[in-house]
């Protein structure tokens, strides 16, 4: 029993570590969304793969160092020499027809050593491959950029359904206490049966639209779960409430934005880099042009047996001088070249896009900002309708009617204030997103 014990509380701080929810921010869940989305980490593995291949790359400025040991037994059929052996006679040696030595075994034991001394070509392609490293590396940075831009929208849209869920519970609260004061009136003498089975219709409608925010916001909270890495179990603490996001920042220009979106875009970066990794292999493949300088050499011992064997070597320089390859390799250069105009016109290309995301997220932001003014001025006038149609139904003035209708007119404002939020919180983080920016947001 004490073992069962002791084992429970030594695992009891992993349990209740396991059990801590996960508290996130709008920026937090940006960054967690960088550094373990599964499309993020897939990209950071073609990091790894391309500096496995400079490594390999780097293998042609080291010398080649090979053993080999091999036995072997053969018979000969003289016939198969093209001459003839002559005694000091002149008398053939082997049969002219041919005849079959008997066979002989030879025991080869042997190492050999081989270097490039002077190839410029497999300098320049080692800087290719170094260079689509950093183009590997930019491709990463962009797609985790792109998973943050994604975890960020995503924490949005949960941050709304917590406040749609917010909002829905009002009105179920509202329509509640409308009910209560319309079965009080009836009780009293002063209501209608009408004006209770109002109320009760109001109220059922609210809790079927309690319902359905219910499950949008659970249904959200599991994409930002995905979105972020988490486990779909995990729990999950939004820090930020919509309602309490920022919407008096300052937007930057379109030029100041266009210019920030130039230096820390990553896919303009990878493009940039592209650029450069074609035209090293444009320069690569024309040294291939240039004559090459190599040494080699082996030494070993060769014999019939391990008991009988004798030293042998071999070396030597070898000058190798490219002539004519049937211009395969003017080719190459031709497709490179091409490759290299691609890589330019799709930097110019993401650059014109960049300066056109910059301006559309700065005008949606402009925009939902106006919305958003429109959309509080109009829930406060609602509020006020509801409260002067409430004074009356109190009062017994006039029946629940006006009252419900009231309700109704705020329960759309507070969907459209919720919505207008979200929506700048959106244009917010598109236009991070434009700019490259989205893992600085708070």
């Amino acid at each position: 029993m004490h073992t069962i014990l002791r084992a429970f509380l030594l695992l009891l701080p992993s349990v209740l570590a396991a059990q801590s929810p996960v508290t996130l921010t709008l920026g937090g869940a940006a960054r967690l969304a960088a550094a373990q989305n599964g499309g993020a980490a897939v990209a950071r593995t073609r990091v790894e793969q391309a500096d496995a291949r400079v490594r390999q790359a780097r293998s042609a400025l080291f010398p080649t160092l090979s053993f080999s040991a091999g036995e072997n037994e053969r018979n000969q059929n003289t016939a198969t020499f093209g001459f003839s052996f002559r005694d000091a006679n002149g008398n053939p040696v082997f049969d002219p027809n041919g005849q079959i030595i008997p066979p002989v075994k030879v025991l080869d034991l042997r190492g050999r050593a081989q270097a490039n001394l002077l190839d410029l070509s497999v300098a320049a392609k080692l800087g290719t491959v170094r260079q689509q490293v950093r183009v590997a590396q930019a491709d990463a940075a962009g797609a985790g950029e792109q998973a943050a831009a994604l975890a960020a929208a995503a924490y949005v849209r949960a941050a709304r359904a917590d406040a749609v869920l917010g909002a829905r519970l009002a009105d179920s609260t509202l329509a509640a206490e409308l009910l209560a004061i319309a079965a009080e009136q009836v009780t009293a003498g002063v209501g209608v049966a009408l004006d209770v089975t109002r109320a009760r219709s109001q109220l059922s409608m609210a809790h079927v639209q309690l319902i359905a925010a219910r499950a949008d916001r659970d249904r959200a909270r599991l994409d930002l779960r995905r979105v972020a890495g988490l486990d779909p179990s995990a729990g999950l603490v939004l820090s930020d409430s919509l309602m309490a996001l920022p919407v008096d920042a300052a937007s930057p220009s379109a030029v100041e934005g266009t210019r920030i979106a130039l230096e820390h875009r990553a896919d303009i970066r990878a493009a940039a880099e592209q650029k450069v990794a074609a035209e090293r292999s444009v320069t690569a493949t024309r040294l291939e042009r240039l004559p090459t300088l190599g040494v080699f050499g082996d030494q070993g011992a060769i014999g019939p047996s391990s008991a009988h064997l004798l030293n042998t070597y071999t070396w030597g320089l070898q000058v190798s001088v490219p002539l004519f390859d049937g211009f395969r390799r003017e080719g190459r250069v031709q497709e490179q070249q091409a490759q290299v105009h691609e890589a330019d016109a799709r930097r110019r290309d993401l650059e014109a896009q960049a300066a056109i995301d910059v301006r559309a997220a700065l005008l949606d932001l402009a925009t939902a900002r106006e919305m958003l003014a429109a959309a509080e001025e109009r829930l406060s006038l609602a509020q006020q309708e509801l409260e002067q149609a409430r004074e009356r139904f109190t009062a017994g003035v006039s029946g629940n009617a006006d009252v419900i209708t009231a309700s109704l007119g705020i329960n759309a404002a507070r969907t459209q204030v919720v919505d207008a939020h979200a929506a700048f919180q959106t244009a917010r983080v598109m236009l991070a997103r434009a700019e490259g920016t989205v893992t600085e947001l708070p």
